[in-house]
């Protein structure tokens, strides 16, 4: 008995948010065609010359901006950011230090002072259960 082993594909919206790119701003073959586990490990692997340069130039995908602009996806909505963001453009945020931006951070380092509290908090009980 043999066994068929397909290959598991993704559409290339799903491989362009598993590489962190905006979709939109990949080559033509890369958007109309099914993409491979094989592939995408490849791509994350070597990345060719396409990729390295979205990933540093952009446009960046949503989640990346806001990754690199230390808020919440949320948080970019609210300051009325909805468009995908070159990394230049995310630097000039940066540098500009916009009211919202401002607060938009402080909110996320309260989120992750509490998420951590809560961390510890879980950790203390656990060991003193055991």
């Amino acid at each position: 008995m043999t066994s068929h082993h397909s290959t598991q594909s993704m559409k290339p919206a799903t491989a362009a948010k598993k590489l962190g790119v905006y979709l939109e701003a990949t080559p033509a073959a890369f958007q109309e065609g099914a993409v491979t586990r094989a592939e995408l490990t490849a791509l994350q692997t070597d990345p060719p010359q396409w990729l390295s340069d979205l990933r540093r130039d952009g446009p960046h995908p949503r989640p990346v901006v806001a990754q690199r602009l230390g808020v919440s996806i949320a948080g970019l909505a609210r300051g009325g950011v909805t468009e995908p963001l070159t990394s230049a453009q995310i630097d000039a945020l940066k540098q500009e230090q916009p009211e919202w931006l401002v607060k938009e951070r402080a909110t996320q380092a309260d989120v992750r002072k509490e998420a951590a509290r809560l961390r510890r908090r879980d950790e203390e009980r656990a060991a003193k259960d055991s």
